[in-house]
């Protein structure tokens, strides 16, 4: 058996499933799923495409467009991680950072304008990494091994 195989993922979903609850299991996914998108449509996508509306926010901060990059390459591999088993919870976790970065850039640049945004998220990504914790143990232990 490989280390991601479907039995493996299968064995997890099914432990995590049963501390949680299957219905309970079934919401935490939809979240990730809905999370995942945002992160990577109307978060990710005009970063990295260089759309106007997230370059001028971009020009605000004065870091240049390798921060937006950066930023967005960084959302939508977050997005991705979300929604592969072994990677969720680690995935909801950085995400949090970032919505802690964001937070403190908003309340600096933008004097606060819309600084509910990124703790709501963050809020919403804390469900996910608690929820995922587990899979953080298994990431550990695949890394370890090849390590």
């Amino acid at each position: 058996m490989t280390a991601l195989s479907p039995e493996t993922t299968t064995s997890a979903t099914t432990t995590s499933a049963k501390r949680l609850g299957r219905k309970a299991d079934i919401a935490v996914r939809v979240l990730q799923w809905v999370l995942a998108l945002f992160f990577a449509i109307p978060s990710a996508g005009p970063k990295l495409v260089g759309h106007w509306s997230a370059a001028e926010g971009f020009d605000t901060i004065g870091w240049g467009d390798w921060f937006m990059y950066t930023v967005g390459g960084l959302e939508l591999a977050g997005a991705i991680a979300l929604v592969i088993p072994v990677l969720s919870g680690a995935a909801a976790t950085a995400l949090i950072g970032l919505m802690a970065g964001a937070f403190v850039f908003t309340l600096t640049f933008f004097d606060g304008q819309n600084a509910a945004t990124p703790v709501i998220f963050a809020v919403l990504l804390a469900v996910v990494a608690w929820t995922r914790r587990d899979q953080n143990a298994r990431l550990f232990a695949l890394l370890s091994r090849r390590g």
